[in-house]
């Protein structure tokens, strides 16, 4: 059962925005009558259709509802399954890397056992879409791994089942080690109910509850160690996966996502953060050059694009959730499993709660003056939790079934001309119905107006000035899923 909410966050799309917060009602027509007005006149011209919001009932959309099934998939994401899947990972003593592999109750071993069989059971409603397995390498000496040491990422995979979008997989993961104060200490209780038990819950409750049905994308849910370590568990996948050419085209990582309250006892039960990188610290120089030739490359960055996704496809009545994008990589001094997969050049997204107690963390159970720390199942929110993993799940599902995002978006720039000119290469879906552009001021930060352009591979705004506005284009199915959008390169041809 979704929790009703006290004041829901509602937008139309194209510009407007209706935000009741409960304190105050924020509204911004004017961008949305100058570009309507303008599009208008562009439409007239070169008899491009405008797009407003969806009017098929079930067609997916930015902002809108889902389709009735994936509505009924997120009503089956259940907060006691979460309760238990965390009540049982804390119950293990420590899931520190470095504790006992091979012990039948206590240690990263035995959690690693338990999650393979809760992997199975759900693999085993997959009528055989789904097999699990798991990825084990041996860690040697580091920083923070004085001895050599295995460690395993416990895989599910979910195989698509369209031909032509079968190779493009989507990763969703939490890691399940856990940590005291002392990151090197093995043996003291290590709880990680929230960092990262809640995270790995959501994996898992999405994992049973999405095996049963089929997607045209391969979807990967993941359970990996070695975080705390330094990333290892996500950073063995990522690298194994670049050098095998596997088509990863976008990957969630759920860590700290178990608590609505912060350190200050504010409570916000309906906000998870959404952590989208911009330029790549990882040195890219042609993307750099391209940055600094064009001007605001770094905003529409790919993991930015999956982030916009997420908020366009997750924000509504059906997850009752609000994404608050953030522009960064991570928190300040922090990092968690997405990292790995954005140095190998995959779009990448951190999931993390709004507002976190770091009393509650990286800490030993213990009591000082009166107040308890430690990581401790008692300071989760397991119904919000279950909000998060519906926020996944159903951007997970309208990536899974929608067409890959474009390739080759180019936008021309050559000459004085008062029209914007788009190219990009044709999409290979056999359900593929064709394409739409996507324009926004360049002062804002999701997509405002949308045009369709019809099944093909080169479209003309006239008078509409490429240089007021950022542009993009994504593709279209007959069902009506979108992709995420492909921001165009410049060219002079």
């Amino acid at each position: 059962m979704i929790e009703s909410r006290d004041a829901y966050h509602g937008r139309t799309f194209g510009g407007s925005c209706f935000r009741e917060l409960g304190r105050h009602i924020v509204t911004d027509l004017k961008p949305a009558i100058s570009r309507r007005q303008v599009l208008a006149g562009a439409a007239a011209i070169g008899s491009l259709p405008l797009l407003g919001p969806p009017s098929a009932q079930n067609r997916p959309g930015p902002h809108s509802n889902p389709p009735a099934e994936i509505q009924a998939m997120l009503r089956e994401i259940d907060p006691s399954n979460i309760e238990r899947y965390i009540n049982t990972l804390v119950s293990f003593g420590t899931r520190s890397t470095l504790s006992a592999q091979d012990h039948p109750t206590r240690g990263i071993g035995a959690a690693r056992d338990w999650l393979f069989s809760e992997f199975q059971k759900a693999a085993a409603t997959s009528g055989g879409r789904m097999t699990v397995e798991l990825q084990t390498y041996v860690q040697g000496v580091a920083p923070r791994v004085p001895v050599p040491t295995p460690i395993t990422n416990v895989v599910a995979t979910l195989q698509g089942s369209a031909p032509d979008s079968v190779d493009r997989t989507y990763v969703v993961s939490g890691h399940y080690d856990s940590m005291p104060t002392d990151v090197t200490d093995a043996n003291t209780d290590a709880p990680g109910a929230n960092d990262d038990a809640s995270g790995v819950a959501a994996v898992l409750e999405m994992a049973r509850v999405m095996a049963t049905r089929q997607f045209d994308a391969t979807i990967v849910f993941m359970a990996v160690a070695g975080e705390e370590q330094g990333l290892f568990g996500s950073t063995f996948f990522a690298t194994t996966a670049r050098a095998a050419g596997r088509n990863i085209a976008g990957m969630f990582t759920n860590d700290i996502i178990g608590s609505s309250i912060g350190q200050s006892g504010e409570r916000d039960r309906f906000t998870v953060r959404c952590f989208g990188e911009g330029m790549p610290v990882t040195a890219n120089p042609a993307l750099e050059a391209a940055w600094r030739s064009l001007g605001g490359w770094e905003i529409e960055s790919a993991p930015r694009q999956l982030a916009r996704y997420i908020k366009d496809v997750a924000e509504n009545s059906a997850t009752q959730m609000d994404i608050k994008i953030v522009y960064r990589r991570d928190r300040y001094g922090r990092g968690g499993d997405h990292i790995p997969f954005l140095q190998q050049g995959y779009p990448a997204i951190r999931f993390t709660e709004p507002n976190e107690d770091y009393r509650h963390q990286h800490i030993n159970v213990e009591v000082r003056d009166g107040v308890q720390f430690g990581d401790l199942p008692e300071f989760c929110d397991f119904d919000y939790i279950a909000r998060v993993a519906r926020v996944n799940a159903i951007a997970l599902a309208n990536l899974a079934r929608s067409p890959a995002v474009p390739t080759g978006a180019l936008f021309n720039v050559a000459g004085l001309r008062a029209d914007t000119a788009m190219r990009w290469n044709a999409n290979t879906e056999a359900n593929l119905a064709g394409y739409e552009i996507v324009m926004r001021d360049t002062t804002a930060l999701e997509w405002e107006e949308v045009i369709e352009v019809g099944n093909v591979t080169s479209a003309t705004l006239p008078l509409v000035n490429k240089d007021n506005f950022s542009f993009g284009v994504r593709a279209v199915n007959l069902d009506g899923y979108r992709s995420p959008v492909a921001f165009p390169a410049r060219t002079t041809t």
